[in-house]
């Protein structure tokens, strides 16, 4: 299992066109039940200043482009886990109109998306005036978090295809589209912001 974790690290890596670094696997005999470890990891970039893409060129009117997730990510984990108790979900099953061929567990652990290669790529040809990966705080509040204070996202949710292993989600554990927002990327792993006239470069760009 620690060589898998190498591989995996040292893959994602690849993806991101960094280089793989050292690390440790933790085991906690007293914390953690047999066969289990822990396991972190992390990236450093590094960017001049002068360069830097905070959001402080946004403007009322730019647009919002989003990049596909791949699934739930890493994100909202603990809620999953707690619907997945409560409703005796088999992890082994297949779900007709959710998972497709593979599993549920398989489909909620499908490995987080990697946007660097495609961002970077489109740094290149357009001007990109921020950036938010969809993590922690669902897709909401990631967005607006890299605007301005004197303006605000404004997203349609019909502009792009949920995938159903969100709908799955809300249908076992209830919760309202704001609260499915707040907490999952329900679809968009990252959100890019252009300006109005540079929107379909960008969009015929991403999808090389």
């Amino acid at each position: 299992r620690a060589s898998g974790a190498v591989r995996g690290g040292r893959q994602g890596g690849g993806e991101a066109g960094g280089g793989g670094g050292g690390g440790g696997l933790a085991g906690h005999p007293k914390a953690l039940g047999p066969g289990a470890d822990d396991r972190a990891g992390f990236a450093v970039g590094v960017v001049e200043k002068s360069r830097a893409i905070d959001g402080r060129r946004i403007a009322a009117g730019d647009v919002l482009l989003g990049l596909a997730s791949s699934g739930p990510h890493s994100n909202g984990f603990s809620l999953i886990r707690s619907i997945i108790e409560r409703s005796q979900a088999d992890l082994g099953q297949k779900i007709a109109g959710v998972t497709g061929a593979r599993t549920l567990g398989e489909t909620l652990l499908e490995p987080t998306r990697i946007y660097v290669k495609p961002v970077r790529s489109l740094m290149g040809a357009c001007d990109i005036k921020a950036m938010a990966h969809i993590t922690g705080g669902g897709l909401s509040e990631n967005t607006h978090r890299m605007f301005p204070e004197q303006l605000a996202a404004h997203g349609d949710s019909r502009g792009w295809p949920r995938p159903p292993i969100f709908d799955w989600r809300q249908q076992q554990g209830g919760g309202d589209a704001a609260e499915m927002h707040r907490v999952f990327n329900c679809g968009i792993g990252f959100v890019l912001v252009v300006a109005p006239d540079t929107a379909a470069a960008a969009i015929a760009r991403l999808s090389e």
